[in-house]
């Protein structure tokens, strides 16, 4: 017997949890997950392919943001770092540049200020910026340092009595050409140290601009920033951000939701496929049923429900406070791996219409090569990996 359309999602698989991995959750996470589910399916999803087409960023949809309060839902909110990493993985399947967005706001940089703030500086930032009053960014990447900027910081700071004088440029910025703040990394000049600074966009030598013609992320305003004798008041010094080490811990919780968006853009290219290929008919019958088809959309859903048990013990470790750096760097090169594997599946099951935003799967394949980039890329995940497993670096 055939499944229609009609009664598609009514399939005990439909949301692509094969192993019931939600169940995991508490009865109280579970209904909030719902709830997060319902305001993507109205809110975000109807409006991403002409956002995305458009390159614009719906600044109508921050208010809404704010009002599903999305915003550090373990450390402000008491949750487990599985329903956070479950939120993210929903928010990204309904569209990566919006779960990019929040990635930004809500993960580099709340999470920057969660960190390495001090509770005075905490006290003074943290309301606004939980209830999106005040948009945040991360300025870590700069025009010619990548993987390398641990060590090649071009960006400086020089102490100047109650003040700090910033100079550099920083690039892939998300969110700066319209945030309020931006959390800059910049290289003490006095001891050669990274050192973090919350700097408002508003300064005097503060300026950003938008990084045009993008194939992945489109929404998403990236910017690149130019900081030119920028004055901070001594107080916007992060009081715990002293050197890259320190940065590390803001990057080992993130890599974890980079990760996250994998399993996201996965269920993302599962849903789309799955649904075509119900629909579509070839040959007078459903692409669903031949047998390659199936064998497609079989290995899309192994992919990501692989990534996903992944995730669920690398948040349960997280939530445990054993997780390590290699293994959320192990998780993000593995995860998005497959995550490249999946969305060409996808994009090749839709044939022409896969090469096309209206069908949605052109976006998701696209915008997969991001998230396959940043936050470490596949290659130097691997190595830290590796160096974890061998003793011996790799990283020149």
């Amino acid at each position: 017997m055939s499944t229609t359309a009609a009664d598609l999602n009514d399939l005990p698989y439909a949301d692509g949890d094969f192993y019931a991995f939600e169940q995991l959750l508490s009865d109280k996470e579970r209904d909030r997950l719902a709830e997060v589910r319902e305001f993507l399916a109205r809110e975000v999803r109807p409006i991403a392919v002409d956002c995305w087409n458009r390159g614009e960023f719906p600044m109508d949809l921050i208010p809404k943001l704010a009002g599903i309060d999305l915003v550090s839902p373990v450390h402000r909110q008491g949750h487990s770092n599985l329903f956070a990493g479950l939120v993210h993985a929903e928010v990204t399947r309904a569209d990566t540049s919006i779960s990019t967005f929040m990635g930004v706001h809500d993960g580099l940089f709340t999470g920057s200020i969660e960190a390495l703030a001090s509770q005075e500086q905490k006290d003074a930032w943290l309301p606004d910026i939980y209830s999106m009053k005040k948009i945040g960014a991360f300025g870590l990447t700069e025009p010619l340092g990548g993987s390398d900027v641990a060590g090649g910081t071009r960006t400086t700071a020089r102490r100047e009595g109650d003040s700090w004088i910033l100079n550099g440029e920083k690039r892939w910025i998300g969110n700066a050409t319209f945030s309020d703040w931006v959390v800059v990394y910049a290289r003490d000049l006095a001891d050669d140290k990274v050192k973090g600074f919350l700097v408002d966009t508003s300064l005097d030598g503060f300026s950003a601009s938008k990084i045009e013609n993008k194939i992945a992320l489109r929404t998403v305003q990236n910017a690149d920033i130019s900081l030119q004798n920028v004055v901070v008041p001594d107080f916007y010094k992060l009081a715990n951000a002293n050197s890259f080490r320190d940065v590390n811990k803001v990057l080992k919780v993130t890599r974890l939701g980079v990760a996250w968006q994998a399993v996201g853009q996965q269920l993302a290219a599962f849903d789309v496929a799955r649904r075509y290929a119900v629909e579509r008919h070839q040959f007078g019958r459903p692409l669903a049923s031949f047998q390659l088809v199936q064998s497609q959309l079989v290995q899309i859903l192994g992919n990501a429900v692989s990534s996903m048990g992944m995730m669920v013990r690398l948040s349960q470790l997280e939530d445990a406070g054993e997780a390590k750096d290699e293994q959320s760097a192990l998780a993000k090169a593995f995860t998005t791996a497959r995550m490249r594997e999946s969305v060409a599946i996808g994009r090749s099951l839709l044939g022409g219409n896969g090469i096309v935003t209206d069908f949605e799967m052109a976006k998701i394949f696209a915008d997969a090569e991001a998230i396959y980039s940043y936050e470490g890329t596949h290659e130097i995940n691997t190595l830290v990996t590796g160096r974890a497993i061998t003793g011996i670096s790799a990283i020149v």
